[in-house]
């Protein structure tokens, strides 16, 4: 074929490519791509679906077969497949054993602690396992503790490698024995010229060193910009926290990331066990429980409560412990990656969720490499809200300017109250995908995913967007 006739095919097709995404682009509203041109976000780079749940076809849909990155979106797929694989009333176990003799509340010997990945175990729910332990007459333990934390099987996990944070909460590791959600809570103190360093509960072991300059500044706006924690060698459990401090903020609060879960486990463990008069002589050591009954297991709340909290706080630790969980009850202990993975695609096959272009990594949105098509998404509402645990996976979500991730996003417009949303945000990524219900009482399914250095920026496009359907604006053009 001559090369005049192949450019001219050539040229003819990119003209006619570009005429398609012009069509699909004339669709979108005019407020939506000005505010997405303000923000410097070209079109080829968001995905949008909106579809009325009593409606056969999308009323808008760009790029909706494009593999994106959900960010913390992506926890719908993962809330969904647990819903649908475990069901809403699932509870986690905490197994402990007493390795000896028991009698007048001492244990002569070892308490084992079998843990199942149970995310929920805040400080609360800890000291009631503690007071069940008691009420069996557990007081003193003479031995060890002893972890057994054979559940999951999980490649090294470096907290920092995402993006150099390893002590925020976001980065903290996955685990089968967490207590809450791996969070080490110090107070900061005003003290005369220096800052004290107080735990919540008791850090045996710890070293807390307080390297903090009081200033005398009248605002306290950003004083965790301020500061500096680091905790220079992680094996000497030293932390040094540096930098300046307002006095007038007086007394703050500030959860890390400070260890690995088994070993935050153990510290909030026997602080809480010292603080109600127990004694604990022995280390604390791996192994393996035993195959008898356990003296007690501790029951979880169930899933639908899990994911209240999970989706609407966008809990990273909990969704990755819910991925994991899934691929230990569907293809048996230990957990892994891979099973996990299998597990949510088994989910998503059986209900007719595409997953042709779904990437995961550890289902929380914690990735760099999870993708999902804004269809896939879209196709994955339709079936929840179909679905009879419909109740269950929607009041889970934030409430647009009332609570969750979305407390303090489009206040001040009809959106308040009325769309039920999953945010994601990350470096390069915006995303929302949930429900919209419009003035006329319509419900829709809502996605919009971007992908893109200015994704930040996108919040007056995603405003603009919601905006329109929930005006219902979308009727006059079908």
């Amino acid at each position: 074929m001559p090369f005049a006739r192949i450019a001219c095919r050539l040229l003819a097709g990119l003209l006619l490519a570009g005429l398609v995404v012009s069509a699909r682009a004339a669709g979108l509203p005019a407020a939506f791509t000005a505010a997405l041109k303000e923000a410097g976000i070209p079109l080829a780079r968001v995905a949008v679906v909106v579809q009325p749940l009593d409606g056969a076809v999308p009323v808008l849909s760009h790029n909706a077969e494009a593999a994106l990155n959900p960010a913390s979106v992506m926890k719908l797929v993962t809330s969904f497949a647990a819903l649908n694989q475990l069901g809403p009333g699932y509870v986690w176990t905490t197994d402990v054993w007493a390795d000896g003799t028991l009698a007048d509340g001492v244990l002569e010997g070892d308490l084992i602690i079998k843990g199942h990945g149970d995310p929920t175990l805040t400080l609360e729910r800890m000291w009631l396992l503690q007071r069940e332990l008691r009420a069996r007459g557990v007081r003193h333990i003479r031995g060890n503790l002893v972890f057994d934390t054979s559940h999951f099987e999980l490649p090294p996990i470096d907290p920092g490698a995402f993006d150099g944070e390893p002590l925020a909460l976001y980065n903290a590791a996955p685990g089968t024995l967490v207590a809450n959600f791996n969070a080490t809570t110090l107070r900061l103190k005003p003290d005369g010229h220096t800052v004290l360093i107080v735990p919540d509960i008791a850090l045996p072991g710890v070293t807390l060193t307080s390297q903090l300059l009081i200033e005398d500044a009248a605002e306290c706006n950003g004083w965790k910009d301020a500061i500096t924690p680091l905790l220079p060698d992680p094996a000497r459990r030293e932390l040094v926290v540096s930098g300046r401090y307002v006095r007038g903020c007086g007394e703050r609060a500030l959860s890390l990331n400070l260890f690995e879960p088994a070993a935050t486990f153990d510290l909030i463990f026997r602080g809480l066990w010292a603080e109600s008069g127990g004694t604990l002589a022995g280390a604390t050591v791996p192994g393996m429980a035993p195959e008898s009954e356990p003296l007690l297991s501790f029951a979880s709340e169930p899933l639908t409560a899990a994911l209240i909290r999970l989706n609407k706080h966008s809990n990273n630790l909990m969704a990755r412990n819910l991925f994991l969980t899934l691929g230990a009850e569907r293809y048996g202990a230990p957990a892994t990656l891979e099973k996990a993975d299998a597990a949510v695609r088994d989910v998503l096959t059986q209900r007719g969720v595409p997953t042709r272009k779904l990437v995961l990594e550890n289902g929380a949105g914690l990735s760099r490499i999870e993708r999902i098509s804004a269809d896939a998404l879209n196709q994955l509402l339709r079936l929840a809200y179909n679905s009879p645990l419909f109740a269950e996976f929607a009041s889970a979500l934030p409430i647009v300017a009332l609570d969750g991730t979305l407390k303090r996003r489009f206040n001040g417009s009809a959106l308040t109250g009325n769309a039920h949303l999953k945010t994601g945000s990350l470096r390069d990524v915006s995303a929302l995908a949930g429900y919209v219900t419009t003035v006329g009482g319509q419900r829709v399914s809502f996605v919009m995913l971007v992908n893109h250095a200015h994704a930040r920026r996108s919040e007056a496009a995603q405003r603009a967007l919601l905006e329109w359907v929930q005006a219902g604006e979308w009727t006059a053009s079908r």
